[in-house]
């Protein structure tokens, strides 16, 4: 990529005669190279993410929810986990609707369900081209697009179907919403970037905002108007921010209960108590913070194994070749993750810094550098005022981050490879304008490159067997900038050359260790975990093509061996299906399991209405054991499919509603002989298929 050195920020090259232009022509104001570049960067960033879209699996948990989204607008709107919308998902549904819309267009398939995300990535990339070139001009904008383009976490979250994705992009859309309001003390625009943290919330829920200091902080520093005015519009855009964050809540809580889905998570059906307690106090458990009079779940458990709330596993592909009872019971595994997963220092270690983090000397030289540089520019001054955006928004995510529980979702480093790419890119610029100034400035940028090939070369090494010949690659590329620069700097040489070489090796050196691991999407060896991890760290995928039953991401017992990873049902799964279904007798369920797990892959395969019982946790109380015997007494539900997984709450007998309805079905209905269900014989601790008699 070009770097033109003779454009600073603010600055444009000379004016080309307007008229109709074409797509790859580059808008007046910006140089001639910017828009094919961009171009460039925006295809290299949608073959990352749609590669081998066409094998993309099910994420079990979240593709239930679409498929009953798909069925119901009823489900669609609430987000509802079951088509008959007994209990939502336990978050806000607002990352799901795009999926269900190209569901509802383009059939239910597994890459219909990634689409979305993909579309998502690449808008991402073009506005964050978009929002660093007003900021730093259009070189600087170029370097954060491809910086972010090539971070290993952005190749593996938008081909993830998860929430982070459209997350990601709303607080984007709102970085540059604000940044347009900043620098001309403009209202509307500002509002505008309220209803993107609105929606965003609707994704991430109070993560969302997280954003906010940033925003409100640029534009009261920078905006061109008295501070009467700066904080009154401030005010106004955080009115419009809550208004749109609660939409949803409001919606639900006016909704009566007996027309909506219960909402998971909770015990109090409330779905303020799912988003305070349930998706936020307990994700801060290490601080001392406490959901237990939220009207939340406490504690997700798994397996039977108690610990604070975690959603997902570190390993999250459970590879199952052999054909399973249908009614044998899912492999129970305990999740990954500690109350804080690591604590402060998680963010530097193996998990997330390879995703994320190749670029942290940069940023952190950039941000030394930027405001020091321009601390006797007036307060308005655009620059500055971007490196207070770009530091807060990092700042305030990474000490997030850093306290509360994160388990092994790399996914969630999306909105950190955001201001990272942002601040490398234009603090790669203001350095090299530093260097060309000469004098003590000169040496910020080989310090940068030193700092972020020694950090990048410390982290290739430790995955010694994944392309061994990064490490000497990262030192090599970085050994010739900085002799090149060093060289300039001291006056060795001369021609005009040798200093751009030096930056373009510099750029090199710095982007080339995180390209590789975001290209390694590309191998079928190598590719997303399904928690957006790419590389050697997301492990080495079962080869594409297989025939391998696959769990869902959600939990390695997600799919309960019913299901393989094109959500098709295993043969003996499909038979237990036809058994159920032929004796219905007239029944609006197929019929109800004690766990999410072993409904989801009923419903991810047909679509039939199958009641789940206590939600993801199993603590929720959904139904209560009065709505169960009502479901029974009404001839609405026949059969019942138990395990012995009693999950969540207290470990004793009875303990929740939903171990209250397991005990009832074992003393009130009678079990299925195992010879009239089809397949194996259920072991003594498997599943058990009970039907329940009409009478109570």
């Amino acid at each position: 990529m070009a770097i033109n050195v003779l454009t600073a920020p603010g600055q444009t090259p000379a004016a080309r005669p307007r008229g109709r232009r074409a797509p790859w022509t580059s808008p007046d104001g910006q140089p001639g190279y910017a828009r094919p570049v961009l171009l460039g960067i925006a295809t290299v960033a949608a073959v990352l993410y749609t590669w081998n879209i066409n094998h993309s699996q099910y994420h079990t948990f979240y593709a239930d929810a679409v498929r009953s989204m798909t069925e119901s607008w009823k489900a669609f709107v609430f987000g509802s986990f079951d088509p008959a919308g007994t209990i939502t998902l336990d978050k806000l549904p607002g990352f799901l609707w795009p999926q269900a819309l190209s569901a509802r267009v383009l059939g239910f398939h597994p890459w219909a369900l990634t689409l979305p995300q993909v579309v998502e990535g690449v808008l991402s990339v073009l506005v964050m081209y978009r929002v660093v070139r007003r900021w730093a001009g259009a070189d600087a904008g170029l370097l954060a697009a491809a910086a972010f383009t090539l971070t290993p976490v952005a190749a593996g979250l938008f081909r993830t179907a998860v929430e982070d994705a459209a997350f990601t992009l709303l607080l984007l859309l709102a970085a540059d919403a604000a940044q347009r309001a900043a620098h001309a003390a403009r209202l509307r625009p500002l509002l505008l970037a309220g209803v993107w943290v609105g929606l965003a919330f609707q994704t991430k829920m109070l993560e969302a905002w997280a954003v906010l200091p940033a925003l409100a902080a640029v534009y009261l520093l920078a905006a061109p108007a008295g501070l009467r005015r700066r904080a009154g519009h401030v005010a106004l855009a955080g009115l419009v921010t809550v208004v749109v964050s609660a939409s949803w809540m409001l919606a639900v809580t006016v909704t009566p209960a007996q027309d909506r889905p219960y909402v998971d998570g909770t015990t109090d059906n409330s779905a303020f108590s799912m988003v305070v307690g349930y998706n936020f106090l307990n994700r801060f458990s290490s601080l001392g913070m406490s959901a237990a009079q939220t009207g939340s779940v406490q504690a997700v458990r798994v397996g039977g194994a108690k610990g604070p709330y975690t959603s997902q596993p570190t390993n999250p592909y459970q590879v199952t070749d052999t054909p399973r009872s249908p009614l044998a019971p899912a492999p129970s595994q305990s999740q990954g993750g500690g109350a804080n997963d690591g604590g402060w220092t998680k963010m530097f270690g193996s998990r997330f810094a390879p995703q994320t983090g190749w670029l942290y000397p940069l940023a952190a030289v950039a941000l030394a550098c930027g405001p020091a540089w321009r601390r006797r520019e007036p307060r308005t001054d655009v620059l500055r005022a971007g490196y207070v955006l770009w530091g807060a928004w990092l700042g305030v995510f990474f000490l997030v981050f850093s306290a509360g529980s994160v388990g092994g979702h790399s996914y969630y480093m999306g909105v950190i490879a955001a201001p990272l790419a942002a601040l490398g890119g234009a603090g790669t610029v203001l350095l090299w304008q530093g260097f060309r100034a000469g004098g003590a400035r000169a040496w910020a940028l080989p310090a940068a490159i030193a700092g972020t090939v020694a950090w990048s070369a410390r982290l290739a090494r430790e995955f010694p067997a994944f392309l061994p010949w990064l490490a000497p690659t990262v030192i090599g590329l970085g050994a010739v900038a900085l002799a090149l620069l060093a060289a300039v700097a001291l006056k060795r040489v001369t021609g005009r050359g040798f200093a751009p070489a030096g930056l373009l090796a510099g750029v090199a050196a710095m982007l080339v260790a995180p390209g590789a691991w975001a290209s390694s999407v590309l191998s079928p060896a190598y590719g997303n975990s399904g928690m957006g991890t790419v590389g050697p760290s997301g492990g080495a995928r079962h080869p594409m093509g297989s025939t391998a039953a696959v769990a869902a991401p959600r939990a390695q017992h997600g799919g309960g061996g019913f299901a393989g990873s094109s959500g098709h049902l295993t043969a003996p799964a499909q038979a237990l299906f036809d058994y159920l279904r032929a004796h219905r007798d007239g029944a609006r369920y197929l019929f109800a399991a004690s766990d999410w797990s072993a409904a989801a892959p009923f419903i991810l395969a047909t679509g039939e209405e199958v009641l789940p019982m206590g939600g993801f946790s199993g603590s929720a109380p959904s139904p209560t054991l009065a709505e169960f015997r009502q479901l029974i007494r009404k001839g609405e539900l026949r059969y019942v499919l138990l395990g012995t997984d009693h999950r969540g709450g207290d470990d004793s007998a009875g303990a929740t509603t939903t171990a209250q309805v397991q005990s009832w079905v074992r003393s009130a209905c009678t079990q299925v002989p195992a010879t009239d269900v089809p397949g194996p014989a259920p072991t003594a601790d498997g599943r058990q298929l009970y039907r329940c008699p009409r009478a109570d």
